[in-house]
C-alpha cells in the first residue's frame, strides 16, 4: 500500500503547524526543543560535512590602487569563482557592526513583537518569516529571515522594525552606493564600458534579506541554508565572525572563513544567463551549528521595477559564431516564478532556460 499521499499530508500538517506558531526556528528553541522537527531533516549526502578550507580571492578596493589591477583582479574571480572577499570597500566597520546588531535584536526580542511582521506575502515590503519556501521544500533550513524590498524604490524607514530602523536605513544607503561601484569594475571586467551594466538596469533594485540562525539541537542532520545559487544579478553579504558558509568550488565544497571588515561578493543567476556563462553564479550553502548563533545580510541585486517584464538574454557582447546563445530571454518576474516553485532543492534553475 503506497503511503506516500499520508506522509505528504502529515508533513503540510506539521508545517502549518509551526507556520502558525509565527516564531521560526528560534520560537522552537526558546520552547526547550532538543530534536528538530522530521521536515528539517536532509538527506545524509545532503548535509555531508567533510570539506576543505577555500582561499577565496580577496580584492583591496582601497582608493590609490591601479584600476587595471582591480579589474583583472575581480574578472579572474568572477570566471574561476562565481565570488569574492572585498576589503576597504568603503563601507564604515560600525554601519556594518550596527547592522549586525540590528538584526540580532530584531530576532532575539520577545514572540509576541516579532510575529506583527511575520507573513508570507511578497507584496509585503518588510516581512518577517521562515523559510521562503517552506510551503514547498522537500526539507527546510535552519533559519529565520527579515526581508526588505526595495523593488519600486526606498522605503519610509517608519515602515521599518524599530528595533533595527536605524541600522537598516544607514546600510541600504551603503549598499547602492557600493553597487554603483562594483557594477562600474564588473562591467570592465567583461570588457565593456564602466557603465555597461547600469545601462541594462539588470542591478538597479535591491532585496535585503537579514538571516539568523539559532543553535540547533541536531546539526547534523540539517543546514542552515541548503545548496544553490541566487537568482539575483549580484549579491553582497555581510556576516559575522562565526562561519558556516561554504561554495561549491570544483565539485568540491569549501569553507569560506569570515574576513573581519570583508563584505563577500557573488554572481547571480542572472548575470551568468546575460554573460553566456562567461561569468558563473556560485552554488553555496550555510552549516548550522550546534552551540553560538550566526547573523548575516544578503543584499541581492535585480533590475529595476520598470525592468521586471523586460527580456533578458545572453546579450550580443557575449556571443560569436563559436559561441552562441546558450539561454532563451526571460524576464525577471518569469525566472524568480520558477525559482520560487522550485524552492531550494539543491539544483539550479538556470537549465530551464537552457536552448
Amino acid at each position: 500500500m503506497d503511503s506516500s499521499g499520508d506522509d505528504d499530508s502529515q508533513r503540510a500538517r506539521q508545517v502549518k503547524e509551526f507556520d502558525d506558531t509565527k516564531s521560526g526556528v528560534k520560537g522552537l528553541m526558546d520552547r526547550g526543543a532538543t530534536t528538530i522537527p522530521k521536515f528539517f531533516i536532509h538527506p545524509p549526502e545532503s548535509a555531508n560535512r567533510k570539506v576543505a578550507v577555500a582561499e577565496v580571492p580577496v580584492i583591496d578596493l582601497r582608493e590609490g590602487r591601479r584600476r587595471e589591477e582591480v579589474v583583472r583582479e575581480i574578472g579572474e574571480a568572477c570566471e574561476k569563482w562565481g565570488l569574492f572577499q572585498m576589503v576597504n570597500h568603503g563601507v564604515p566597520n560600525g554601519v556594518m557592526e550596527r547592522m549586525l546588531e540590528g538584526i540580532r535584536e530584531f530576532h532575539e526580542q520577545p514572540r509576541e513583537e516579532k510575529m506583527k511582521w511575520y507573513s508570507r506575502d511578497p507584496s509585503q515590503k518588510v516581512r518577517f518569516y521562515c523559510n521562503g519556501d517552506l510551503l514547498v521544500s522537500k526539507a527546510a533550513s535552519w533559519r529565520d529571515s527579515i526581508a526588505f524590498e526595495y523593488q519600486h524604490g526606498p522605503l519610509n524607514p517608519q515602515a521599518y522594525p524599530p528595533t533595527c530602523r536605524e541600522a537598516v536605513s544607514e546600510y541600504i544607503k551603503q549598499m547602492t552606493e557600493l553597487r554603483d561601484k562594483i557594477s562600474e569594475l564588473l562591467s570592465e571586467a567583461l570588457g565593456l564600458s564602466s557603465d555597461y551594466l547600469a545601462g541594462l538596469e539588470c542591478m538597479k533594485s535591491e532585496t535585503l534579506v537579514c538571516h539568523y540562525y539559532p543553535p540547533c539541537p541536531q546539526p547534523e542532520l540539517t543546514l542552515g541554508t541548503t545548496k544553490h545559487s541566487d537568482p539575483s544579478a549580484l549579491t553582497i553579504l555581510l556576516q559575522d565572525n562565526t562561519g558556516g558558509l561554504q561554495v561549491l568550488h570544483q565539485n568540491q565544497w569549501l569553507h569560506v572563513p569570515p574576513l573581519p571588515g570583508a563584505l563577500l561578493a557573488n554572481i547571480g543567476d542572472l548575470l551568468q544567463l546575460i554573460t553566456n556563462d562567461k561569468i558563473k553564479s556560485v552554488e553555496h550553502r550555510v552549516l548550522a551549528r550546534s552551540n553560538g548563533k550566526r547573523v548575516s545580510a544578503a543584499c541581492f541585486f535585480y533590475p529595476s521595477a520598470k525592468h521586471r517584464l523586460t527580456p533578458y538574454g545572453p546579450a550580443k557582447e557575449f556571443q560569436s559564431e563559436d559561441n552562441p546563445p546558450i539561454y532563451r530571454p526571460t524576464n525577471i518576474n518569469e525566472y524568480l516564478s520558477n525559482y520560487i516553485l522550485k524552492g531550494l532543492d539543491g539544483s539550479s534553475a538556470l537549465p530551464y532556460f537552457r536552448i
